[in-house]
């Protein structure tokens, strides 16, 4: 192996390791090559890395095979979640306090940032966390507790006291299910008393989801859709029934 490939092998194992899953785009820009040379490195390691869905994974990931983790890497709507976020990132303003949930639709959110808006951002998810870090001007909160390897978030009363002392401009909420009637839910329960604190500091609260969320129902429930601001969804505003 030639020494340049040999970096390109261990910078991605390292950015492997603390995300667990890349899109091949991310790792491109990582890497700074094309996709056609790391879709060549990937294939090449195949003790190392494999293929999922357009991302890279630990070939580990596979062999063990995980389907909740893989089913997450896997995204199909990720024009949907990225056309949202778009309409979202609208309600962000120069100065704000911003608190971005868990989940696989707000890293784009976070991606569309301006670079010269000053914001303090909370969060509670690692992925959330590693892209906030490169907004030059952001001032990151991150709130800890026992790690959930899931959806890569933290939970705990620690992390709870900490949003008890901050005042939040718009809080984005994330869901995995959206209902008319049965209101947002998520799969896991730990993430729902955050949200629900969440929501309760801030003065806006906005619940960003792509359509194929509506009509779903998940086993935590966290918001009727009356206690948001705007339900977004890539067609824009949602409105549900009173």
């Amino acid at each position: 192996m030639n020494p340049r490939k040999g970096q390109r092998i261990a910078v991605l194992s390292d950015a492997l390791s603390q995300h667990r899953i890349l899109h091949i785009k991310t790792a491109a820009q990582i890497l700074g090559v094309s996709e056609m040379t790391v879709r060549r490195d990937v294939s090449a390691n195949a003790d190392q890395f494999a293929f999922f869905g357009g991302h890279i994974v630990p070939a580990s990931d596979v062999e063990n095979d995980n389907p909740y983790e893989l089913s997450r890497a896997a995204d199909s709507h990720a024009a949907a979640k990225r056309q949202a976020c778009a309409h979202a990132v609208e309600y962000i303003h120069d100065d704000d306090t911003i608190f971005f949930d868990c989940g696989t639709t707000v890293p784009y959110l976070v991606d569309l940032l301006p670079d010269h808006y000053h914001l303090t951002a909370i969060c509670y998810a690692l992925n959330i966390a590693e892209r906030l870090t490169r907004k030059p001007n952001v001032r990151l909160v991150m709130l800890g507790g026992l790690y959930h390897s899931a959806s890569a978030s933290f939970s705990g009363s620690a992390g709870l006291e900490t949003l008890d002392a901050l005042g939040i401009n718009v809080a984005f909420l994330s869901a995995a299910g959206v209902d008319s009637r049965r209101g947002a839910t998520c799969a896991h329960f730990h993430e729902a008393e955050i949200k629900r604190k969440a929501m309760s500091r801030a003065q806006k609260t906005i619940l960003l989801v792509d359509s194929s969320k509506i009509g779903k129902l998940k086993p935590a429930f966290f918001s009727d859709l009356q206690s948001f601001d705007a339900v977004i969804t890539e067609d824009g505003i949602k409105h549900f029934p009173e």
